[in-house]
């Protein structure tokens, strides 16, 4: 290939011909603007399939609206590959009050609008109405969450299986590295993607007379459209069934087809992982979009480097359980000092590494040894309500590679800002650890997830009580006086989870009155498909108990409960009168010192000062999520 484009995936027939091919193996379609970096999938899979020899072609955001870009790289010899992108296309979309967003961070210039509603079942159409009979598989976090019936917070409805929507011939969830090197690995061989049946980590259709022996059939889509509680009981059983080594196929009747899911992909192992991140990336967004302002998503993640995979947290509204897993998969050492020194050689480079991490920086190993041999325990979780027996909280490991990186010629700070999960943290009994973050890796601020402060909502959500995080805090308060530093905690909060009542959003507001803590900005609970929380969200129920759950539906209560979180706002002055009134906490409306809001004056003027911010070791403000 000629000029900037050089050393990318070809995304024209233009780029075909420069490299002297007559085809490509597999086209991959996404939703994403095509950004050849290892934080986005769009280059990971294409990349790993490159390094086995598949000839790949990338057709990134074509317009949905005709065949034309579908059909810029020919047909493809063995299949395509179709994703919405890093996000969920209906949340790239919408925020939680189903409003239009105004940019979308994976496009050109942020622009929004570049990729369809259910992006994945609009491109799967076209890929079809262009290549009949192409193989098809879908794939990305749209595709993994989506793999069963779901609730559709959009639409107000339950929907079918994505791959049953789509028509695709198969569904990878996950990672899907290994998955997909299984599949063309098959097809290259000849063998009909209708008989690739077994492989882990892939959904496929299925008649009712096809099951695999032993699966676990869960209620049918008809059941848990009609039957909430039937809805609850196949979320349990197949939440059950996600890790690699000890899950079960799952089977659920969509009408016309069953869909089978297979067991989860087993983890990749350590020099795996160091394979899939040291590919060629490019690290750049493609050239092609260097007159429509770049892509910003890359802004973020251009210095930073991913050190391992997986969550063992397990936090309830999180859908990072369902796709990376509960295991751990970390890069070696030896490799990741390999990317920080590959980034000082980066234009641009200042002398600072952005993050070293993951979904959660500090879960760099896996939560104990036996993870390793036997998966996650299936009844219980590693850090809730209290941290396992038999949790590994020894992190030395990771701060000696923090220590390792800022050692290097040309790296001035390495910073850490995929968060920290502090409990995990306290749990290791070893304040210098928490020292060295605040000498060495925080920015000014760190951002932590202490979400909610009522004991009821946290259980919830399976996240650590406030006197953790109050622990915490103090703590931070204590290194950074020791290390002469003036930095600030920023808490993430959200409103409205199920379980939570305007009682509980006045508990929150009364805690950050307490500690001084105004946020800018909070997060509405959105309820994302494949979520423990956006089950108990749909049904009004804990699938794993069974016990009723008070959900904050409407959409004037999800407002009262945001207002109380931010009651220092002069806009949300009736909102939180009236959240008040209905809580039954009037005491908390005049001049008091545990007041929210004044009293009203003539004319409707506040009246009265509800707590002037106060010097703290916590932001001012909230950052963004």
């Amino acid at each position: 290939m000629a000029g900037g484009s050089v050393g990318f995936l070809p995304v024209d027939r233009e780029d075909l011909d420069r490299l002297g091919w007559g085809e490509v193996d597999f086209v991959f379609i996404t939703g994403d603007a095509y950004v050849d970096h290892p934080s986005f999938a769009n280059a990971v899979i294409p990349r790993v399939l490159e390094a086995r020899g598949y000839r790949v072609g990338v057709i990134a955001q074509p317009d949905w609206r005709s065949l034309g870009d579908f059909l810029a790289l020919g047909r493809p010899r063995l299949g395509a590959l179709v994703s919405a992108g890093n996000l969920d296309s209906m949340l790239s979309h919408f925020t939680a009050a189903k409003k239009p967003r105004r940019d979308d961070p994976y496009s050109p210039g942020g622009k929004a609008g570049r990729r369809p509603q259910r992006a994945t079942v609009v491109y799967c159409n076209r890929a079809r109405e262009a290549w009949k009979d192409i193989p098809l598989i879908i794939g990305g976090v749209e595709a993994s969450l989506r793999r069963f019936a779901h609730y559709d917070f959009w639409s107000d409805s339950v929907r079918r299986s994505v791959l049953v929507d789509a028509k695709a011939d198969l569904l990878v969830f996950g990672m899907g590295e290994k998955p997909i090197l299984e599949i063309a690995e098959a097809l290259s061989r000849g063998v009909p993607v209708g008989m690739i049946r077994d492989v882990p980590g892939t959904c496929r259709r299925a008649k009712g007379t096809d099951l695999p022996p032993g699966a676990v059939v869960l209620p049918s889509f008809e059941e848990v459209s009609r039957d909430r509680a039937a809805f609850a009981e196949a979320f349990r059983l197949q939440y059950g069934e996600q890790d690699p080594f000890q899950g079960r196929p799952v089977a659920q009747d969509q009408g016309a087809w069953y869909v089978v899911q297979n067991p989860p992909a087993m983890p990749l192992s350590t020099e795996e992982m160091d394979w899939v991140y040291e590919l060629p990336y490019r690290r750049e967004p493609h050239p092609m979009y260097d007159d429509r302002g770049g892509v910003p998503a890359v802004e973020e993640v251009r210095f930073s480097i991913t050190a391992h995979r997986g969550c063992f947290g397990s936090c309830s509204f999180c859908s990072i359980t369902s796709h990376q897993g509960r295991v751990i998969q970390a890069r070696s050492d030896a490799s990741i000092l390999r990317e920080a020194k590959t980034l000082t050689g980066l234009p641009g480079f200042k002398g600072y590494i952005h993050d070293v991490g993951g979904p959660t920086a500090n879960f760099h190993s896996p939560a104990c040894p036996a993870q390793l041999s036997r998966g996650s325990c299936p009844d219980r979780d590693c850090l809730w309500p209290e941290p396992c027996a038999a949790l590994e909280t020894d992190q030395k490991g990771y701060f000696e590679l923090l220590k390792k990186i800022r050692s290097l010629p040309g790296v001035k700070k390495v910073f850490v800002r995929s968060g920290i999960r502090y409990d995990h943290l306290l749990a290791a009994r070893d304040p210098k650890l928490i020292e060295d973050l605040c000498e060495h890796h925080v920015s000014g601020q760190l951002k932590v997830a202490p979400e909610h402060v009522s004991p009821r909502v946290l259980a919830l959500m399976r996240k650590p009580g406030k006197e953790v995080f109050l622990e915490f805090m103090r703590e931070f308060d204590r290194a950074n006086r020791k290390s002469g530093k003036e930095q600030y905690l920023v808490p993430y909060l959200m409103s409205s989870h199920p379980g939570s009542t305007l009682a509980d959003a006045v508990e929150l507001a009364l805690f950050l009155k307490e500690i001084r803590y105004h946020p800018e900005q909070v997060q509405d609970f959105i309820p994302t498909p494949g979520t423990l929380s956006t089950c108990m969200f749909y049904t009004g129920l804990d699938p794993m108990t069974g016990e009723e759950v008070y959900v904050p539906r409407s959409t004037h209560e999800r407002k009262l409960q945001r207002a109380l979180l931010q009651y220092r706002s002069p806009a949300n002055r009736k909102l939180v009168e009236e959240a008040l009134v209905k809580a039954g906490r009037e005491d908390l409306i005049g001049t008091g010192p545990h007041c929210l809001v004044g009293p009203m004056g003539r004319g409707g003027r506040r009246k009265g000062r509800s707590g002037k911010a106060g010097r703290t070791r916590l932001s001012r403000g909230g950052g963004k999520r």
